[in-house]
């Protein structure tokens, strides 16, 4: 997807020019002769990049356009000046501006700037996603039947412009699937920009997904771009989609079918092109009968489905599980464990109803709380015999606490236990436990993640 470039001069013959340059280059230009007419463009079109003159005429200047702009997002602004000075230059730079081009404009440098520019840009917003991407497993593993279709399923899927509906039960791995799939698609450059619709409050969700302007409700300082506008050309990921309200799930609808929206708050259209994914681990069909998600919402979303496999339909991927977490947890800094075949044997015979993520944080905790570099069916067993029923969970999990080696350990162990025996309790679901042990549903829900509990 080629760029989109701003071009903000008051000079007719300037823009032009400029214009010319840069489409011969192969990028897309846009023009406004005002710093209010750029303001009003950057609400409503995708935007890579600005140059943007100083001197304006008799409104804003090009400085607090540059502020107004920063304000707003994060895109690189190069500024424009014919008058200029080193202290210009320093204020420029200082507000914000990726570069200062003094005129007369030399155009080799001004798309050798542009290009830095964006390649800037590019690195920052590949650095963000890797720092998010950082603790999570980068790979579907497994060699079993089911896993082999799920692959197979992708690589057909991925390179296509066809929206994902990603379902199966908590902990399988439906995010990874979705990583894989932005991996292989033509948009694998830019980041894939992902919502967890569980983790957002009612009330805040709109201006998550689609942006708000400053004012538009308490706490709105300054205007700020929605998910859908930050995936524009790329792939936007809806996980846990089924706990959407029904009134979001309207709104939801009505963007993907027309592609655009306006800011909370605005009345400005602001147009997108986004190829989503979405997750789900309930049962749709069900919550459609019982009225709790639309009908229209799942044929739109279900283009093509992919069904990730619980892990007790593919036992045989323990041995390659078990050795990859092992690996990542040393190269966390925990001791390097191995398993023996016994131990390895012992763990494929029970059923793990919390799938991967419960498999993942049982070899943690063998590599925890047992001191010898190999761990034998013996303390599997140990520590796997008291969660063969929910009951015991609880329990088990407070004696774990009790033999860890120092008071971080032990208090990450209990929560994590504890918050697992509740979930349990309340069928898995965020809204309910939360109400239970007394925490707000998005603070319930970051915890969850800091113990690698997600739901």
């Amino acid at each position: 997807m080629s760029n989109r470039i701003l071009i903000v001069d008051d000079e007719t013959s300037i823009r032009h020019a400029l214009a010319g340059v840069l489409e011969d280059e192969g990028f897309i230009t846009l023009a406004a002769s005002s710093a209010e007419e750029a303001l009003e463009l950057l609400d409503t079109a995708s935007v890579d990049l600005v140059l943007l003159d100083i001197w304006l005429g008799d409104g804003m200047d090009g400085i607090a356009a540059l502020e107004r702009i920063r304000e707003r997002c994060s895109l690189p602004v190069i500024m424009i000046s014919g008058h200029g000075t080193i202290e210009t230059a320093v204020q420029a730079t200082r507000r914000g501006a990726f570069d200062f081009i003094e005129k007369p404009l030399s155009y080799d440098k001004i798309v050798l700037a542009v290009s830095n520019g964006l390649r800037f840009a590019r690195l920052e917003r590949e650095n963000l996603l890797l720092r998010e991407k950082a603790p999570q497993t980068p790979t579907l593993t497994g060699e079993s039947a089911a896993m082999r279709q799920v692959r197979r399923q992708i690589e057909m899927v991925a390179p296509t412009e066809a929206w994902v509906l990603i379902r199966g039960e908590h902990g399988t791995g439906k995010e990874l699937v979705a990583q894989a799939i932005h991996r292989l698609s033509r948009s694998s450059e830019q980041p894939m920009v992902e919502v967890n619709c569980a983790a957002i409050p009612e009330e805040l969700i709109e201006s998550e997904l689609f942006g708000h302007e400053k004012g538009s409700f308490t706490g709105a300082n300054a205007a700020r771009r929605g998910r859908f506008d930050q995936a524009d050309g790329g792939i936007l990921f809806l996980d846990e989609i089924g706990d959407m309200s029904l009134a979001t799930q309207a709104k939801i609808l009505r963007i993907l079918q027309e592609q655009r929206f306006e800011r909370v708050g605005g009345s400005k259209t602001v147009k997108v092109n986004v190829r989503v994914l979405a997750a789900t681990n309930k049962n749709l069909e069900e919550d459609i009968e019982a009225g709790r998600f639309r009908a229209d919402l799942f044929w739109r979303l279900n283009v093509v489905p992919i069904q990730v496999p619980p892990l007790r339909d593919r036992l045989e991927d323990i041995p390659l599980l078990v050795a990859d977490m092992a690996r990542s947890l040393a190269e966390k800094g925990l001791k390097a464990r191995e398993f023996t075949a016994d131990a390895i044997a012992t763990m494929m015979a029970h059923p793990w109803p919390g799938n991967v993520r419960e498999l993942r944080n049982f070899v943690e905790r063998l590599a925890i709380m047992c001191q010898e570099r190999i761990i034998d069916e013996a303390q599997v067993r140990l520590f796997l015999a008291p969660r063969a029923n929910g009951a015991a969970s609880g329990i088990a999990g407070r004696c774990d606490a009790l033999l860890a080696a120092d008071y971080k350990t032990a208090k990450r162990l209990f929560e994590r236990e504890y918050l697992q025996h509740k979930l349990q309790e309340n069928g898995h679901n965020i809204s309910r436990t939360a109400e239970r042990v007394g925490l707000e549903r998005s603070h319930l829900h970051k915890k969850l993640k800091s113990l690698d509990i997600v739901q």
